[in-house]
């Protein structure tokens, strides 16, 4: 099993490259991509989670706030490091009234892979299309999303956006900001100041 990670994480990291390598040869323009700002209404989207639900961030309308970390591929190393920093920090995320949830443009099977292999229990959205990545700005000339974290409010506005991600801490540094936001506690709707988990919403699907 620790063999088939290593050789899944090292197929994943040449494919990466072998891409950015081939986008940045042939020039590709960047000059149309999307440039959201806080205070713009995020893009909704309607995407498959990595635990095979469907979420829609209109769902979570005047009821949470919505974090969105948005990483270039499954399986690579520092991708995984951020992936396990927010799994990590489900304790301290714990009772912040927020979702968060880290997405690609992976398919589905393998973000399901991926979640399975680091024992995560929050879902990676998956966005093979791309429409959704490139609505929302991240997609680099290679065609894969930036490392960026969007915080998104209950009435649907960006209220920032993370555009220096520190893998390895990216769990705590997601908690910081959101309290740092003023995003209240869960349990009492009071501003937030020690965290939580989230649930997994599935109604109205």
């Amino acid at each position: 099993m620790g063999l088939l990670k290593t050789l899944r994480r090292s197929a994943a990291m040449m494919s990466a490259t072998v891409v950015r390598l081939v986008a940045r040869l042939s020039q590709r323009p960047d000059s149309d991509r999307v440039q959201l700002k806080p205070g713009d209404f995020a893009p909704d989207f309607d995407l498959v989670g990595s635990d095979g639900e469907f979420y829609r961030l209109r769902d979570f309308r005047t009821h949470d706030a919505v974090v969105i970390a948005w990483f270039p591929k499954a399986f690579t190393p520092v991708c995984t490091s951020e992936c396990e920093s927010l799994g990590s920090s489900r304790g301290v995320l714990r009772g912040i009234k927020a979702k968060y949830f880290a997405a690609s443009v992976d398919t589905v099977a393998t973000n399901r892979r991926f979640a399975e292999s680091l024992g995560i229990d929050y879902p990676i959205l998956s966005d093979p299309g791309k429409e959704v990545a490139r609505a929302y700005g991240v997609l680099d000339p290679a065609g894969l999303p930036a490392r960026w974290t969007f915080y998104i409010g209950k009435d649907g506005r960006v209220m920032d956006i993370d555009k220096q991600v520190r893998a390895s801490s990216h769990g705590s540094d997601v908690a910081k900001k959101l309290r740092a936001l003023g995003i209240p506690d869960a349990a009492t709707g009071a501003e937030s100041r020690l965290g939580g988990s989230i649930r997994h919403v599935t109604d109205e699907i």
